[in-house]
């Protein structure tokens, strides 16, 4: 084990653990297959929700305390914990064609929500991925297509970069992204991953990406121009997303697949370093 990784900061292990957010002062990720959001709370693992369909990632609801922007099951939706129906849906892009689910997610500078969608046999069904914006009217776009496994996504610090993994073809783009309209240019290639899938992402204030290596046991950190800086250990096989604190990098992981899962798989861990993280915002639904 790293000497930088401490024991695991959960207390449960999970099947998917992904979508890492620091939110209110909290730590929040998601388990995609459980459709459920936790929280980090009391020394314990919280379930704030559990849905009846995959849930993907969320991100906190501008102006909405308490209030989510969802991927989940097939769609986009408001999650509201509190509801006795918690998915308000927006659209359902994931309904077309093969049969898929929500993925990764984030926000960009603008506040429109950026969702990825897979089909469940990835490997099958390799272009059946798409990119979805949602902006602030409601209005949701696929923005990219022909995708395997969309994961990431995250945005340079001045917005004008969004990279993005398709985690099964091994590699990280770079594609010009413009704030003003949500729309993307032709992506670059910033980084490939032999043998190992690049998973959930996250950005510093300097421009330095991180990210989980899935099956690779580490987190990876690259400069703005894709070349690699180090590799990190992780404890677990299968990390798949990081969020910063001041003075703390978490990580999750996952289970799912594995024939002899170690204690560590599954887990959410905590790395202390101190980074600055590019400001990622609230979500803006202005008719919610």
């Amino acid at each position: 084990m790293n000497a930088e990784c401490t024991e695991p900061v959960s207390t449960g292990r999970y099947e998917l653990g992904e979508g890492a957010r620091w939110v209110d002062g909290e730590l929040h990720w998601v388990d995609i297959l459980t459709g459920r959001l936790l929280v980090r709370r009391g020394g314990a693992d919280v379930t704030l929700v559990e849905l009846g369909v995959p849930l993907g990632a969320v991100a906190p609801l501008a102006g909405r305390p308490g209030r989510w922007v969802a991927a989940a099951g097939t769609g986009i939706a408001v999650l509201d914990p509190a509801a006795p129906d918690p998915l308000t849906w927006l659209a359902r892009p994931a309904e077309e064609g093969v049969r898929q689910r929500m993925n990764d997610a984030t926000v960009d500078p603008a506040g429109r929500f950026i969702a990825g969608s897979m089909a469940y046999a990835a490997d099958e069904q390799p272009g059946a991925g798409r990119l979805h914006a949602v902006d602030p009217d409601g209005t949701v776009r696929t923005i990219v297509d022909g995708l395997a496994i969309p994961n990431g996504p995250v945005f340079s610090p001045d917005g004008t970069v969004m990279y993005l993994a398709d985690s099964s073809r091994n590699r990280i783009d770079a594609y010009p992204y413009d704030v003003a309209t949500g729309t993307v240019g032709v992506p670059r290639l910033f980084a490939e991953i032999e043998e190992h899938w690049p998973d959930g992402m996250a950005v510093e204030a300097d421009g330095t990406v991180w990210s989980a290596v899935w099956g690779g046991g580490a987190v990876h950190r690259y400069r703005p121009d894709g070349s690699l800086i180090e590799a990190i250990p992780v404890p677990a096989t299968r990390p798949t997303s990081v969020c910063f604190t001041e003075s703390t990098v978490y990580v999750t992981s996952a289970s799912m697949w594995l024939d002899r899962p170690s204690a560590a798989d599954g887990a959410v861990f905590r790395l202390p370093r101190r980074v600055r993280g590019a400001a990622v915002p609230a979500a803006r639904l202005d008719a919610c």
